[in-house]
């Protein structure tokens, strides 16, 4: 299925073309038949001669209703240009051929309507004009027709050439992932909420979970019509109708974009390559505020020009667009930039989500090319570096992929070690420099703490974590990696370097030891106050050798397993003890006594009742 659009000045004669070939009147407002004139996108559709189905959109041609003509011709194949032969090339034909080549339409066809009017001397002239309006543009050498709609001369030619140039296109992209751009939106008796759009990227079928964006409503496709057809299945390329449940028409307006749930996200910035029309009344300036048209949707918004300070007629850079309200956009999509005059320019999104660039950088400008222009496998690692680590399904949404052909690209590069690919399968990946990175992180994180708490058995798990900036689930793929490549040795609570364990110094080993021995010198009742390193005390602590019961009892542990056997005895004989049974048998003063069962309490070996403590 192919899309057929028309371009042209207004009272060229498109609407009338579209009826003499299709039977159909795109005009659909009272206002349109009274004036004459094609005030919103119209629709029809066709059979050519050889059997192909088409869909037609007919678009105004009046510079008021430009933005409407912008909204139609995004989604086309095939551009209609249409130019009435007795007026020849208008100031809206330029413009909408402008349009066209900024689209990248590649492929046009070339009506000069209204040929009964004059004669073939004049009519050998305006072709000519024509062809020189296309030269350079991505239309160029389009065949151009003759054609009466009021007589039906050159309407038989004009359908072969069209079906000529749609006969070896390739069909529309298939990703898996269907986008809508809604270019209506309205309410149908006995069915309720209809929107219509040109479908891309993928397939919609009825029962399917949807989303609209970018306010993220939830609906259900109650039904699917084509061409006034009703289908199971809508493919990408597609005039389609969309009758949905769940959701009230007044809640989706123009522009939205229909999808499959929980994979599209609306942005607020994208990068992008700017191209600056030939004949461009004016140049491109940083920071220009601008109207910008994709898909459906009309934005204001900002340009923030990374390679210049200004665009001039021709020219092409690099651009940062700061959309006024969150547009939902994939890498590759077209749009078109206007001042509150005319067209101005318009490129394709490179990267749909995009941080803040220093200007005139050459690495941002680097990327942005590779992004643009590199090969595939270029791209897989570039989208991957903007995002990593990332998971295979959000790599394939990054780079605008299929699931499949991304699938096929990172396994290449984790050949060519490109990207390393941690956890089972391809869960998590990285790009190669980002995974020596994330190592070096870990490796120096680790030296340095170990240098700072020698004492310590390692650094707590959740510390690393933040430091490598992960999230909970990647880190524990990422630690087994680490641990598999011998950078870090990882245990249920800590993380160190390989052969560190801790150590005390000479100086350090003497205090130890004359403190521990103090200890043991009436262990029932330690001394309390001493000055030590809090740190040596901990260490002690990991080593086994003494208990802290709280900031000022520190018992050696062998004193504190007899206590606390003894008071678990005594328990067990009397059903409870007091604070006061406990300092009898052990002759200690309160102090000693409440920091002992406090902590048994802490180690739910005992619970509190009232005054006493029974057995958990």
């Amino acid at each position: 299925m192919f899309v057929i659009g028309t371009a042209g000045h207004v009272d060229h004669g498109k609407s009338t073309l579209v009826r003499a070939l299709t039977g159909i009147d795109p005009d659909r407002l009272p206002e349109e038949k009274e004036r004459g004139m094609t005030i919103e996108l119209g629709f029809a559709w066709l059979t050519l001669p050889g059997g192909l189905e088409v869909s037609v959109v007919d678009v105004p041609g009046h510079e008021r209703f430009i933005k409407h003509m912008l909204m139609g011709v995004g989604g086309i194949d095939v551009a209609l240009l249409v130019v009435a032969a007795d007026e020849g090339v208008m100031p809206q034909t330029r413009e909408h051929v402008a349009i066209i080549d900024l689209l990248r339409i590649g492929r046009g066809v070339v009506a000069l309507t209204k040929r009964e009017l004059v004669d073939s001397e004049w009519l050998g002239l305006v072709a000519s004009d024509v062809n020189d309006l296309l030269k350079g543009t991505s239309i160029e050498g389009a065949t151009v027709v003759p054609v009466s709609a009021e007589t039906g001369e050159g309407l038989d030619e004009l359908k072969a050439t069209l079906e000529k140039s749609l006969r070896d296109l390739p069909g529309r992209r298939d990703v898996g992932r269907p986008r809508l751009p809604v270019d209506r939106s309205f309410t149908m008796s006995g069915f309720g909420t209809v929107v219509t759009g040109t479908l891309q990227d993928g397939r919609l079928r009825v029962g399917q979970e949807v989303e609209v964006l970018p306010s993220a409503t939830v609906a259900r496709v109650r039904g699917l019509q084509t061409h006034r057809k009703t289908v199971d299945e809508a493919l990408p390329g597609t005039r389609v109708a969309v009758n949905l449940s769940g959701v009230s028409y007044e809640q989706i307006k123009r522009g939205d974009i229909l999808t499959i749930a929980r994979w599209l996200k609306p942005t607020e910035a994208f990068d992008a390559s700017l191209r600056v029309i030939p004949h461009a009344p004016r140049p491109v300036k940083h920071n220009a505020r601008m109207t910008l048209y994709t898909g459906a949707v009309e934005v204001d918004a900002t340009l923030r020009l990374l390679d210049a300070n200004e665009l001039k007629a021709g020219d092409s850079g690099w651009v940062q667009v700061k959309v006024d309200q969150p547009v939902a956009v994939v890498r590759g999509d077209y749009f078109i930039v206007r001042d509150s005059v005319t067209t101005l320019a318009g490129g394709n999104v490179v990267d749909p989500f995009a941080g803040r660039h220093k200007r005139f950088d050459p690495a941002t400008l680097q990327r942005l090319a590779t992004l643009a222009r590199g090969s595939e496998q270029d791209l897989i690692v570039s989208a991957l570096e903007a995002i990593e680590p990332a998971s295979l399904a959000g790599l394939s949404t990054k780079a605008n992929l299929s699931a499949d052909r991304a699938s096929e690209l990172a396994r290449a590069a984790i050949e060519q070690r490109l990207i390393v690919a941690v956890g089972p399968g391809m869960e998590t990946l990285f790009t190669a420099a980002g995974w020596a990175a994330r190592a070096n992180t870990a490796r120096d994180s680790l030296q340095a703490y170990h240098r700072q708490y020698p004492l310590r058995p390692g650094m707590p798990r959740e510390e690393l974590r933040n430091r490598l900036n992960l999230k909970a689930g990647p880190f524990l793929q990422v630690l087994a990696r680490l641990a598999e490549e011998a950078v870090l040795v990882a245990d249920d609570a800590h993380v160190r370097l390989p052969g560190f364990s801790p150590a005390f110094t000479g100086q350090q080993k003497a205090v130890v030891d004359s403190y521990v021995a103090s200890l043991g010198e009436s262990p029932f009742t330690p001394p309390t106050g001493q000055k030590i390193d809090l740190e040596v005390v901990n260490a002690l602590v990991m080593q086994g050798l003494v208990i802290k019961a709280n900031e000022d009892v520190v018992f050696l542990k062998t004193a504190y397993d007899e206590m606390s056997a003894r008071v678990v005895e005594r328990i067990k004989a009397t059903g409870k003890v007091s604070v006061s049974d406990v300092r009898d048998m052990f002759g200690q003063s309160r102090k000693y006594i409440l920091a002992l069962l406090e902590h048994m309490d802490r180690l739910q070996v005992t619970r509190r009742v009232g005054d006493d403590r029974v057995l958990r």
